[in-house]
């Protein structure tokens, strides 16, 4: 206690007491200082990792809008119909103007734009194709749109839309052609060896704000997660900003490379966000999202080698003359000697459209003209025997089968051009009842459905006595093997 009370008694006695004050630093001490500091640092390079991931990858990155609509309640007595629109982000995987990006991001819209940073054009795409569980879906960009407002210097010829439900007049731009350019692609990753604490960059739109970058670190992985009504597996899990706006947008490793697509965060805690992994979502594309999207069937099998396997009778590539073994070089001007080739240049092709088949048959080069069928029109093929067309019969739509393949399931139960089918029911455990059939995408649409090797029962009318009506006693009734 002594030593203490000293201590303090020496303290007070250090104390001034006359209030002089503090003499500052030399102002010119201080500017000099200063100025060296700015000096050590001048040459320090600003470039970044990040800066270098996202100019490396802006191009490839889409800012997405879509236009919808959904019905809400006006009181006790109906609803009505106001518009919506979405925002988000996407990729596009290939030079075609393929995009990969979240399924809610575009789901439901009528309408869907895609814009670049830094040009004033807003691209028009379509939705090709979906995965609802995974959440992905894959667009293409068309070869429409119009100029973004902010770029458009007439905005005169914009054309009205009608009147929204607040009795504002809407304005839609007006369509142009864009000419056809290739689009700059992602390069793809891998995420079967992202390590915890690896830093990645987070590209997208967040609450509108376009072509927003956000790096950060891989938090976790192997994360399930449960959101928007799915679970999702095994997902990534990163500290990078990831708002909405971002969904559907790339997560990208220090080499610009595709490590996953982000599409969910956590709105109860910060910097905490999920994505899809890249080696998922190839997969995905790969297996479903490419082989959906296609619009037209030429009825082969493709083997190693892009050899043919097999060749549907009657089908277009066996009008062309294609043959088992035949190894396929290019159609349509594009290669197509590897899958990814192939899968590519025949999504190009157009039902009833023809195309040059470039084929290696033994020694020598074959050339062939190739005219598709709509993908719907070789379901029914390859799986029925048969083809059709709509037509009505008085106010009721119908379809009737208008060729059938020798030694097919159609022909098995004698069924004839000219048939009628008003109706068909896939007979399998847990099949749901008898369903109208308007035309031949809801025909295919069932057929496809259906396990291989299953029934599906049919109804036809045929015209017996040939006077163009159709009554119960000229109802016949079957069963179709779906091959």
């Amino acid at each position: 206690m002594h030593s203490i009370l000293l201590l303090s008694a020496l303290a007070l006695a250090q104390t001034p007491t006359d209030n002089t004050p503090v003499q500052p630093r030399n102002p010119d001490e201080i500017l000099a200082a200063q100025h060296a500091a700015y000096d050590a640092i001048a040459n320090v390079p600003r470039e970044t990792p990040t800066t270098r991931v996202a100019r490396a990858v802006q191009p490839s990155v889409v800012f997405i809008e879509t236009e919808g609509s959904r019905m809400v309640r006006r009181g006790p007595f109906g609803s009505t119909t106001i518009p919506v629109q979405g925002a988000g982000t996407g990729v596009v995987v290939h030079e075609d103007g393929y995009v990969i990006t979240n399924y809610h991001v575009v789901r439901g819209a009528r309408r869907i734009q895609v814009s670049f940073a830094g040009e004033p054009v807003r691209h028009l795409a379509e939705l090709l194709s979906y995965r609802e569980a995974e959440d992905l879906a894959l667009l293409r960009i068309t070869n429409k749109g119009s100029l973004d407002p902010a770029h458009s210097a007439n905005t005169s010829e914009e054309q009205p839309l009608g009147l929204t439900s607040a009795g504002i007049v809407r304005r839609a731009p007006k369509v142009i052609d864009i000419p056809p350019r290739p689009y700059p692609a992602v390069r793809m990753g891998t995420s079967s060896d992202l390590m915890v604490g690896e830093v990645v960059v987070a590209v997208g739109n967040p609450h509108g704000q376009q072509h927003t970058v956000s790096n950060g670190i891989v938090s976790g992985l192997h994360r399930d997660i449960q959101a928007q009504n799915l679970l999702f597996r095994d997902l990534i899990q990163t500290d990078a900003s990831i708002n909405l706006g971002n969904s559907g947008g790339p997560l990208l490793n220090i080499r610009g490379e595709l490590i996953g697509i982000n599409t969910v965060m956590n709105v109860s805690a910060e910097n905490i966000g999920f994505a899809i992994p890249v080696d998922r979502v190839r997969d995905v594309l790969e297996d479903e999202l490419f082989p959906s999207a296609h619009r037209a069937w030429i009825g082969i099998d493709l083997g190693e080698g892009q050899t043919v396997t097999s060749v549907v009778a009657g089908s277009p590539a066996a009008q062309a003359g294609l043959c088992a073994g035949d190894r396929i070089l290019s159609i349509a001007d594009r290669p197509a000697a590897s899958p990814v080739d192939w899968t590519h240049a025949s999504l190009q092709l157009t039902p009833g459209a023809p195309s040059i088949l470039m084929v290696q048959r033994g020694p020598q080069e074959v050339r062939m003209t190739l005219i598709p069928w709509s993908k719907s029109s070789g379901i029914l093929w390859k799986h029925l025997g048969l083809r059709v067309r709509e037509v009505a019969s008085g106010r009721t739509p119908y379809i009737v089968v208008t060729a059938v393949r020798e030694g097919g399931p159609a022909a098995d139960i004698g069924a004839q051009i000219g048939d009628l089918i008003p109706a068909v029911r896939p007979m399998e455990a847990g099949s749901r009842p008898a369903s109208l059939v308007r035309n031949r995408r809801d025909l295919a649409a069932i057929v496809e459905s259906m396990t291989t090797g299953t029934m599906l029962e049919i109804d036809i009318y045929r015209d017996d006595d040939r006077n163009q009506e159709y009554g119960y006693e000229e109802l016949y009734k079957g069963a179709l093997l779906k091959h």
